[in-house]
Order: structure tokens, then sequence, then C-alpha cells
């Protein structure tokens, strides 16, 4: 899928879970994901290093 993952597959590389990842966008945490033609969220790698970046300095 071009390096795109699905929340499921990011929550999972970071060990937490896929809700955490959607607190932490409504709450303005990290930046909005991007979102496919069906509005779905995904992840690039880069946007998968700012969120470990982000938990690492939380946790």
């Amino acid at each position: 899928m071009n390096g795109r993952l699905s929340i499921s597959e990011a929550a999972q590389k970071l060990e937490v879970a896929p809700k955490t990842l959607m607190r932490w966008e409504k709450s303005g945490k990290v930046k909005k994901a991007k979102r496919d033609w069906r509005g779905w969220r995904f992840y690039t790698p880069d946007d998968l290093k700012g969120l470990k970046q982000f938990k690492e300095a939380v946790f």
C-alpha cells in the first residue's frame, strides 16, 4: 500500500490503541492524520516518526 499505514497498523507499531491516536489528534497534541478518498486516516513513515517522538516525550 505504498508506505501508508492504517490507524490500526500505526497504533500497533507504536504499541498504543487506535483510540489513543485519535485522542491525541482530537486534543491537538499531534497533527491531524491525512485521509484517503474514503475519509479513512492513514499515516506515512514520516508521520510515524513524529508520533513516536511524541510518545517518547510523554511516556
